[in-house]
Parts: structure tokens; C-alpha cells; sequence
């Protein structure tokens, strides 16, 4: 049986670091948030790629946003099979539980799980198309956009990918009845976003367009 190894020099060093200045200066607060729990106002389901900084986005603070990160910000169709669902558990607790306010979908430029999709469309990654492959699987959720790309060449098909990866989640969100019903009385709204990392950009989705617009 494999045992957890120490966590890394570095990462204690800044832990050390984080404790003596920004929690000392925050200490109360700290202990808010503890005692009376989280209260967010928006959910952000956003890509795990490590540049996409959703809180150094917004300058958001503890406790502000309740987050579920998972490959190309994807979520899947409502599938109630009893089988196990990561990102729709996360929905299902921030909708009913947190009522949270605002449901953001937040897409981005480069992000390597839409390239996978794209390369697997395209015939050029095999070992996506595996069915061992939980990524490849997971990409399924957005292969149907494929074949709809416009013409042109491989960066803009890659960006339209990308949001559409917002779009689909989005359209999915609304199959889930706890969602569809908060949204018709009046207690949630859905925001498709996406940010171009190297340009420091963020564009949302106008829903009476349906295309994307720098903010």
C-alpha cells in the first residue's frame, strides 16, 4: 500500500508565510467564516487549468464564490443513472443548498482539454478515443460541437471550441429541473464567460446574440 510522501519544502514555506501575515491580519474574519459557515453569492464552474485564477479575476475575497473546477469547464447533461457525478452534485448543492444568486460558466483561451477534443475530432489522438480514457470520455460532452465549427484555421477553430464548451454547458445546466425552476422564479441566472489569459481579457456571452463580448 502507497503512504502520502511530506508535502514539499516550498509549499510549507509559503503555508508559514500565509500564516503569519495574511491570517494574523485577518484572524477574526477567519473565524467568521468558520462559525457561521459560507454564504456565496455566485457558483463559477471554471477549467482546473492552474492559469486560470478565478478569484485574482474578480478580486474576490473568502467566501465570496463557491467553485467547482473540473477539465474545459464542462458540465454534463442531467443524468439521474445513481451513478456518481462530481460536477452535478457540485450544481445540485450550490442551487439548492447555498441558493446561490448567479451560476457563471467560465471558459478560456488555450485550455488543453478543448484541444483534446479538437485532436480526438480530428483523428489525431487516438488514446482519447480509448474508452479507458477518462478525459476522452469526458470530452464527449462537447464532440457533438465539432463538426458545427466554422471554417478557417486551426487557432480560431480552437477559440470557437472554447466557447463553445460554454455555450454546451450552459445549455445543459438547463436540464437540470432544480436549475430551470430557480431561474423561472426569479432566484438564479446563468453568465457564460471567457477569459483570454494572455490578453488579460474577459468576454461574456449575450444571450440575445449568442456570441461573445469584451466586457
Amino acid at each position: 500500500m502507497l503512504s502520502p510522501t511530506p508535502l514539499p519544502d516550498y509549499l510549507v514555506n509559503r503555508y508559514h508565510g500565509w500564516r503569519a501575515t495574511t491570517y494574523a491580519r485577518n484572524t477574526a474574519w477567519y473565524q467568521h467564516l468558520a462559525e457561521m459557515g459560507q454564504h456565496p453569492r455566485a457558483m463559477v464552474i471554471s477549467c482546473c487549468d492552474s492559469r486560470v485564477h478565478v478569484t485574482s479575476i474578480f478580486g474576490a475575497d473568502h467566501g465570496e464564490f463557491f467553485i467547482h473546477r473540473n477539465v474545459a469547464n464542462l458540465v454534463p447533461p442531467h443524468t439521474p443513472d445513481g451513478e456518481t457525478h462530481g460536477t452535478s452534485a457540485s450544481v445540485e448543492y450550490a442551487v439548492t443548498v447555498l441558493k446561490v444568486a448567479h451560476l457563471i460558466v467560465l471558459g478560456h483561451s488555450n485550455c488543453g482539454g478543448v484541444k483534446g477534443c479538437y485532436d480526438m475530432c480530428s483523428g489525431k489522438a487516438p488514446a482519447l478515443e480509448d474508452s479507458s480514457s477518462f478525459v476522452g470520455r469526458w470530452m464527449e460532452i462537447l464532440r457533438g460541437k465539432f463538426e458545427a465549427l466554422p471554417s478557417g484555421d486551426e487557432d480560431t477553430r480552437l477559440r470557437e471550441l472554447e466557447q463553445q464548451a460554454v455555450r454546451t454547458s450552459l445549455q445543459n445546466l438547463m436540464t437540470f429541473p432544480f436549475v430551470s425552476q430557480a431561474m423561472q422564479g426569479g432566484r438564479l441566472t446563468l453568465h457564460g464567460l471567457w477569459n483570454d489569459i494572455g490578453a488579460g481579457r474577459l468576454s461574456c456571452l449575450d444571450p440575445q446574440t449568442g456570441e461573445f463580448t469584451p466586457l
